[in-house]
């Protein structure tokens, strides 16, 4: 059996940063999307990670700490987030991370939202990932203590025109060898 689509669900997915205030993201779409999560490959099956959904009024509230100035001024329009916090490994991912000198929980978020968002984009939902946000504000707000490592803004865009994605040359990002 062979799978030829994701190659274009890479070739539409993009951050969106216009969106449609008043068009409300279906639960059924969120609840997919994490699914598509679960799914998702982490070292030692440790998933150290957590999705907070957050809608409604919640959402309008996020959206105050993740505008820095003119960053992330978009974000007012957007009606749900998912707040991805790192949690805990399992043992056996803890060893590892430790003897190998790598941050696997970095990487396992990373590989989890990628899943997140590549179903969103099947499920006619945009995204943009954000880095940037006031952490405290939003531990505050959501009542926890962990590490808040990424947000997702999510929703529909107002205009659904894909842009010419700007790539580095494939010979500056990879090379085969035999």
């Amino acid at each position: 059996m062979e799978f030829n689509e994701f190659i274009e669900i890479a070739k539409i997915r993009q951050s969106v940063r216009d969106y449609d205030k008043d068009r409300e993201v279906e639960d059924d779409k969120i609840l997919s999307c994490l699914e598509s999560m679960k799914l998702s490959p982490s070292a030692c099956n440790a998933q150290p990670y957590f999705y907070h959904i957050v809608k409604g009024d919640k959402a309008k509230s996020l959206s105050k700490y993740l505008t820095l100035g003119a960053m992330n001024s978009f974000a007012k329009d957007v009606n749900t987030f998912a707040v991805i916090t790192e949690e805990n490994y399992n043992l056996t991912a803890k060893i590892g991370s430790s003897v190998k000198d790598q941050d696997f929980k970095s990487v396992d978020i990373g590989i989890s939202v990628a899943y997140f968002t590549a179903q969103a984009t099947t499920l006619g939902l945009s995204t943009c990932i954000l880095g940037w946000f006031d952490e405290k504000k939003l531990q505050d707000l959501l009542g926890i203590k962990s590490r808040v490592r990424l947000v997702i803004a999510i929703g529909y865009a107002k205009n659904d025109k894909l842009r010419e994605k700007k790539r580095k040359s494939s010979d500056a990002i990879f090379k085969i060898i035999e």
